[in-house]
């Protein structure tokens, strides 16, 4: 639970979702930052479920589980809206695009439009089949009328997965840092609020918590920005109250 400091990971409540998740892996990582929204936040309980219980999946039809298998039978991802209009129902890559735009701008006469396609498929007047359907494909219209609510509702807010992932990279990078280079990483995060009274004592706490010692502020020995010395921070002369920047670094030029 110590998530100050981490990229997308500092609210209570992703971080008592990570506490209870206990990720082992960088997919779950990536889960997580596009969980944590409105639409895909009602999944949580269900992914949990399904990390917490390998092989207890629930899916609205079986033919989900190729997809969705990687996410618990959770939608999680853009991308698997787009996969399962083309998998399931046989769409065209630049179709299903459509579709995903269409769900997540809530353009409700072209997805009522497509939730008739999606079911029954379409053909064209020459009585060719241009979209089969997931009726052609052997799954019951019930469970594709279930299956396109499901999706409507999942992408009015969903995250694109590459989105997530570049996301999760750098949440995944600042967790190493504060586990192993912790002076480091807390002193550029103070840098960052450097002057913002309401964010720099809460940092401060934080590196008590984790018994990093905060020097005081040092006409002789502190810099505008906090600074590590010794596996201590020093603390940045600007973060006092009412000390301008041209001040100090006249200051650091003298001395």
């Amino acid at each position: 639970g110590k998530t100050f400091g981490i990229f997308q990971f500092e609210s209570t409540g992703i971080t008592n979702f990570m506490k209870e998740l206990k990720p082992d892996c960088f997919e779950d990582i990536v889960a997580g930052v596009s969980l944590y929204r409105p639409g895909p936040m009602d999944q949580i309980p269900r992914y949990i479920k399904g990390k917490l219980n390998p092989g207890h999946n629930e899916y609205t039809h079986q033919s989900l589980e190729p997809i969705l298998n990687v996410t618990y039978g959770c939608m999680v991802y853009q991308e698997q809206v787009m996969q399962i209009v083309r998998d399931l129902a046989g769409y065209s890559l630049g179709r299903a695009d459509l579709v995903r735009r269409a769900m997540g701008k809530k353009k409700l006469d072209v997805m009522a439009k497509e939730r008739e396609i999606f079911i029954n498929g379409q053909v064209n007047e020459d009585g060719t089949i241009d979209v089969p359907g997931c009726v052609r494909n052997g799954i019951d219209a019930q469970s594709a009328d279930k299956i396109f609510d499901e999706m409507s509702e999942f992408a009015k807010y969903a995250f694109n997965k590459s989105h997530a992932a570049a996301y999760a990279v750098v949440s995944y990078r600042t967790a190493y840092l504060k586990r192993y280079y912790k002076e480091e990483l807390m002193a550029a995060t103070l840098n960052s609020f450097l002057g913002n009274l309401d964010k720099i004592p809460v940092y401060i706490q934080d590196c008590k918590d984790m018994g990093i010692e905060i020097l005081n502020p040092s006409i002789n020995q502190s810099y505008t920005k906090f600074t590590v010395v010794n596996n201590k921070i020093r603390f940045g002369l600007g973060s006092v109250k009412n000390v301008g920047v041209a001040v100090i670094d006249s200051i650091v030029r003298e001395r």
